[in-house]
């Protein structure tokens, strides 16, 4: 007897779940994940007021001040450990380190508060990684053709968007295989470029 398991690992991919204060991370992340997620949700106090926009999310009453954390195991081989990144500039020191190792990125937006999108936008476009932004349902906001909203972030074409309702463990899970789908697209993409060369 060798004392060696023959229970599988899986591997442990990292993806981060971004966006602007209010638009859905904690929410998405914990209809997805399967351990208790971990987030760090305080308190919106008046020392915010002037410095994060509540605009258009008034009723909000907490916000994740560091990061959100899950996990959902894909099959026996894969593990997605979920980063959510906190949505106030003022925390955007953070996002360099929880990015570091992500396979990928979901961007989520708010058609009612679309400018707190670009920070995100603008970030995963400058880093070069790969994400989709996924478009979240809030009830009695006004909806808009996907185009419109690639169109309003200035998106190119390659970049995937789509509808998602965070509150829904489906809409999530298939916001997430938007973005394997995508990142297997881009790391697909130099080999078939080094095979026309050949």
């Amino acid at each position: 007897m060798s004392g060696r398991s023959d229970r599988i690992v899986p591997l442990a991919v990292k993806i981060v779940v971004s966006g602007g204060l209010g638009v859905g991370k904690t929410t998405f992340i914990g209809a997805i994940s399967e351990i208790e997620p971990l987030d760090t949700e305080a308190a919106i106090t008046q020392v915010s007021v002037g410095v994060d926009s509540l605009d258009g999310v008034e009723s909000k009453t907490t916000t994740t001040v560091a990061l959100d954390f899950g996990r959902i195991t894909l099959d026996p081989t894969i593990a997605l450990y979920l980063f959510g990144t906190p949505g106030q500039d003022r925390f955007s020191f953070l996002w360099d380190d929880l990015v570091e190792g992500a396979l990928g990125t979901v961007v989520l937006a708010d058609t009612r508060r679309i400018e707190e999108c670009f920070p995100a936008v603008d970030y995963f476009e400058t880093q070069g990684a790969p994400f989709v932004l996924a478009v979240n349902h809030f009830d009695g906001a006004e909806r808009f053709e996907l185009e419109e909203v690639r169109e309003a972030l200035g998106l190119g074409r390659d970049v995937p968007v789509l509808e998602c309702d965070a509150r829904e463990r489906a809409s999530v899970r298939d916001g997430l295989g938007a973005l394997m789908d995508r990142v297997i697209g881009v790391r697909a993409a130099p080999d078939r470029r080094a095979a026309m060369v050949r």
